[in-house]
């Protein structure tokens, strides 16, 4: 059996992410996601709302203004059931799940997990073009060990990870890490 000093083993991560709650994607209202992310820990659901942070200048001063990564959506991990959706969908600034085929999509919990290891990282990233070719990438190495995304040049200097369900993807330069294919 193989090794792993930082992360679960296969089996044992597979049985973790099929007892835990999903994640899903509510889309806000705009520049509600702040509001909407605090609400809903008040009601007692998980949430996850990336930010970033900005450098805005005006004529008088500089501020550094911390940003949604994904502007419109926050990250909610909860149980699909009626209650709980109902709950979610009451809460003010809340458009609705964002849906594939009908039906609320649930979000790996590994992109979850990906986004956090990337935005504690305090790398420059900035929002990329949705992709859906080419290849899914592994960094092996460093401070981003494990990480997985999309190659997006062939430089291999830029990575891309993506949320499906929403169309978004971020993009890290990565120099200096070593890549294999997944």
């Amino acid at each position: 059996m193989k090794a792993y000093p930082d992360r679960l083993p296969p089996e044992a991560l597979e049985e973790e992410l099929s007892s835990a709650e999903p994640w899903y994607v509510v889309q806000t209202r705009y520049r509600f996601e702040s509001k909407v992310a605090a609400q809903l820990r008040g009601k007692g659901v998980e949430t996850f709302l990336p930010l970033v942070n900005e450098s805005h200048r005006w004529s008088d001063r500089q501020k550094t203004v911390s940003l949604p990564l994904f502007s419109g959506y926050v990250f909610v991990r909860l149980q699909p059931s009626a209650p709980w959706r109902t709950r979610v969908l009451r809460t003010e600034g809340v458009m609705g799940f964002v849906q594939v085929h009908g039906d609320a999509s649930p979000i790996p919990s590994r992109q979850i997990d990906d986004l956090r290891r990337l935005l504690a990282q305090k790398l420059p990233c900035a929002l990329h073009a949705f992709l859906r070719v080419g290849q899914r990438v592994r960094i092996r190495g460093g401070c981003l060990d494990g990480l997985e995304g999309v190659l997006a040049q062939s430089s291999r200097k830029t990575l891309v990870i993506s949320i499906g369900c929403i169309e978004r993807s971020v993009a890290v330069t990565i120099e200096g890490y070593e890549l294999e294919l997944v």
